[in-house]
């Protein structure tokens, strides 16, 4: 099969196009013949090996996982003998590792049955981000109907996701983001959008019951004074530039969550089945539609990345294969 093949950490460059074997289906494992994979920041961390803490986890010296991407959408191409709940033919989405390939391996936990009214780009834009956002609001943000929720990135790959769920949740939202994403973001449901060059929500004198972080450009103690008294802030970026990657917020975030009435968190997204499924259930009462910003070939997986990194992208950028 045709992969992006990386040997070792650096510039996107370094991906390399290659014939490799088909990977081995085990008695758990459901082998997906992949037709879109989204691109991820976690992707070019991976790839580039910054920040050096995933290194811990990856490889010192060279990556361990030399194929990139975890979002995929695709068709059922075998099932190992335990899986019973996925079959030959299904198209599905979610979660495989290697997914930048023809073929790649997931779990049926991770895996589940793609919504008939979206392409496989779509499809494939939602597992990483849209369950983000989704763990986010309810799960660390407990939204509920009639509270006040801010996006900030909401122009982004998590952001268009947290926008349009947060008023499936029966919120009122506002959405901040750049100049160019204003009308994007007022058409996913935000009922007011801030430019944030033009203006700071933290210190508008506006309090929301709860602010998804997803950009991480404002200190928590700023964020703190737009949220009500019971208010909650959840932090799901990371700081440009911070060689510790998410880990900084989040070390910032335990230590002050103790002396403080509202809830701070932070979090990395764990996919599940069913929080999968509660994504394509919003996609099929069309409360939800993943936005895709540019589509790329398997080929171009390294413009794809260099694209993501410059942190301009408009929702979710996905690789065709």
């Amino acid at each position: 099969m045709k992969a992006m093949v990386q040997d070792r950490y650096g510039p996107p460059d370094r991906l390399e196009l290659r014939d490799v074997a088909i990977p081995e289906v085990g008695d758990s494992d459901v082998l997906v013949r992949v037709r879109a994979a989204s691109v991820n920041p976690l992707d070019w961390h991976l790839t580039e090996g910054l920040p050096y803490l995933v290194r811990m986890s990856d490889g010192l010296r060279q990556p361990k996982r030399t194929i990139p991407g975890v979002d995929v959408a695709g068709t059922v191409e075998s099932v190992g003998a335990e899986v019973h709940d996925l079959a030959v033919g299904d198209e599905v989405f979610g979660n495989a590792p290697g997914s930048f390939a023809e073929y790649a391996l997931g779990k049926p936990s991770r895996l589940a049955r793609k919504p008939r009214g979206l392409s496989f780009e779509e499809a494939a834009a939602i597992p990483v981000a849209g369950v983000t956002a989704l763990q986010g609001l309810r799960d660390k943000g407990a939204v509920t109907a009639g509270q006040h929720v801010l996006v900030n990135g909401a122009g982004g790959g998590i952001g268009t996701f947290a926008v349009q769920i947060a008023r499936s949740m029966g919120a009122t939202v506002t959405g901040v983001c750049s100049a160019r994403n204003v009308d994007l973001v007022r058409s996913l449901g935000a009922a007011d959008v801030i430019d944030y060059a033009t203006s700071d929500f933290t210190t508008a004198g506006v309090r929301y019951d709860c602010i998804i972080d997803t950009v991480c450009n404002h200190s928590i103690t700023s964020q703190r004074g737009a949220l009500t008294k019971q208010g909650a802030l959840v932090m799901l970026g990371a700081a440009p530039g911070n060689w510790i990657g998410p880990m900084l917020p989040m070390l910032k975030v335990a230590l002050m969550r103790r002396f403080v009435s509202q809830r701070i968190s932070s979090m990395f997204a764990t996919i599940r089945r069913d929080d999968l499924v509660a994504l394509a259930a919003l996609v099929d009462d069309g409360k939800l539609t993943p936005v895709v910003d540019r589509t790329y070939s398997i080929g171009d997986a390294a413009d794809a990345l260099r694209y993501l990194e410059t942190g301009h992208a408009r929702g979710k950028t996905v690789l065709t294969i």
